[in-house]
């Protein structure tokens, strides 16, 4: 006699489904349970396309034979005359011709971190550059100076060797001065002369010191209004409408807002008419915070990763290297994160068409630049140039992804029996695959291995992704496995030198079985 409790045999049927590849990108915000099927819950040095995700661009070494760790890159622009400059340790280089850099055009320094202007007057266009350590230097298109060599480049009233930052503002130059609530400027069109004190120190309830001075623009309705304003250590905004600091009626201050801490000198980046600031909340646009409480709605742009973010600055935020660096070239808005300085750093990029995000490690940036265009930064010892060739130097490159888990219309418990990648590719990538179940997060990919085969199909790409004319061919593989369990996230690795690898989908076979 048959166990009244035992359950009648069931028809087990196989199903398929098939997902596109993650290009909504890395989501470090969102429940693992709750996140879009065409999210990631990592994405290290994918980057999430408009149809595609690509295994990432690499770097190769534009200028080398530089002692120390490169800080500061500073791009020079007169006309036609376009200039790179690198700083590390106690010297200052002219790198513009790349290769192997002989000796430096600047020595005896105190550090290498330098905040720069190009700024031009009837005289000429200038490079002027501080670095709150040594007196300011000017580079003139053939020589440099500092300060104190005489006019026109003597600046009283400030000892600007004191001065961390500098700005232009109405065509003035503005320095601020170290652990004070000061700013200075220099008279109209003059890279020297007297300098004259704004004393914010009545208007700065919090305290603090400033920590860089910026300009926006707010379309007021009556056509474009630029604004000054300054970020103190305490996340305070101090906001002027200026015309002429000399006259009572030439200055005036539009208000005092507060945000979150700015981290770093180079907390802030022109953004459009707008402000990108780095701060403890993420990247916010200053337009937006001035018009919200911090409480209020997010509105950070880094709101999809911002627990990574906020990890991150609680973490290394006092290390040097916080940057940001917009790359219209490619669409990208880079993060800098300096995990340790000097040898361990981080790039949070977003993609400015579809607003994902990715998580690019390899790239030892102690500081980045636009020059011609193109993405440099410092390294040890080198410049590298960003987003070229298919090798990091000389090093493969190395992606990880694993996309969010999901149970692909059933709520029981599945057995996983196949997988299969879809990929654009020029040759054969040393790929792993696999899948995590119930919210897994270990990296099991070396459980699965394959090398997807090319096949002959020639000029076959996908539109926004691939190049034109390409020899990107379709690849896919079928790929036996067994993993158990309610929810299922794709896993994949690889590590490529010399090829391009673009991820279009993934199918997945399964099993359907019962509640246990």
């Amino acid at each position: 006699m048959l166990n009244s409790f035992a359950r009648a045999p069931q028809t087990q049927r196989s199903q398929s489904v098939s997902v596109a590849a993650p290009i909504g990108g890395w989501n470090a915000r969102d429940a693992l349970g709750a996140m879009s099927p065409t999210d990631a819950v990592t994405l290290t040095n994918f980057w999430p396309g408009t149809n595609s995700v690509l295994l990432r661009n690499g770097y190769t070494k534009f200028a080398t034979g530089i002692s120390g760790q490169i800080e500061s890159l500073m791009a020079y622009s007169s006309g036609t005359s376009n200039k790179l400059f690198a700083a590390a340790t106690t010297k200052i280089y002219n790198i513009t011709a790349g290769g192997a850099i002989g000796a430096a055009d600047v020595s005896s320094l105190t550090n290498a971190r330098w905040q720069y202007v190009n700024f031009t007057t009837s005289a000429g266009s200038y490079l002027m550059c501080v670095n709150g350590a040594d007196k300011l230097r000017i580079y003139d298109g053939t020589n440099w100076h500092k300060d104190g060599d005489g006019v026109p480049y003597d600046i009283t009233g400030v000892d600007t060797s004191t001065c961390p930052n500098i700005h232009i503002f109405k065509n003035r130059i503005w320095l601020i001065q170290t652990g004070t609530l000061k700013a200075w400027y220099l008279p109209i069109n003059a890279i020297g002369g007297a300098a004259v004190a704004l004393d914010m120190s009545s208007l700065a309830m919090q305290g603090g010191y400033l920590m860089a001075a910026m300009t926006f623009t707010l379309d007021g309705g009556y056509g474009i209004d630029d604004y000054l304003a300054f970020i103190t250590s305490k996340g305070e905004v101090l906001t002027w409408r200026l015309t002429d600091p000399t006259t009572p009626s030439g200055i005036a201050l539009i208000g005092v807002y507060s945000l979150a801490a700015p981290v770093g000198r180079r907390c802030f980046i022109k953004y459009g008419g707008d402000l990108l600031i780095i701060t403890q909340d993420g990247v916010v646009p200053l337009s937006q915070a001035l018009q919200s409480a911090r409480t209020g709605p997010t509105i950070s742009i880094t709101d999809k990763i911002q627990s990574a973010v906020g990890d991150s600055t609680n973490s290394y935020g006092t290390n040097f290297g916080w940057q940001l660096l917009y790359v219209p070239k490619y669409n990208q808005l880079y993060l800098n994160v300096p995990v340790m300085e000097g040898s361990q750093q981080q790039q949070y990029v977003q993609n400015n068409i579809t607003k994902s995000w990715a998580n690019f490690t390899g790239w030892t940036a102690n500081c980045w630049e636009i020059y011609l265009e193109n993405p440099y930064f410092g390294g040890n010892g080198y410049v590298g140039l960003a987003w070229n060739g298919t090798v990091d130097d000389t090093s493969d490159i190395e992606g990880f992804g694993l996309q969010s888990f999901q149970n692909y219309g059933t709520a029981l418990q599945k057995q996983c029996k196949m997988i299969r990648y879809h990929f654009l590719t020029d040759g054969n990538p040393s790929v792993f695959g696999n899948v995590n179940v119930d919210y897994n997060l270990a990296d099991q990919s070396a459980q699965l291995s394959f090398s997807p085969s090319a096949y002959g199909f020639w000029d076959t790409g996908v539109w926004d992704n691939a190049i034109w004319g390409s020899s990107l061919v379709p690849s896919a593989d079928w790929q036996g496995t067994t993993e158990i369990g309610y929810t299922f996230a794709p896993l994949i690795k690889t590590s490529t030198q010399g090829l391009q690898l673009q991820w279009i989908a993934t199918d997945l076979v399964f099993e359907g079985g019962g509640i246990l």
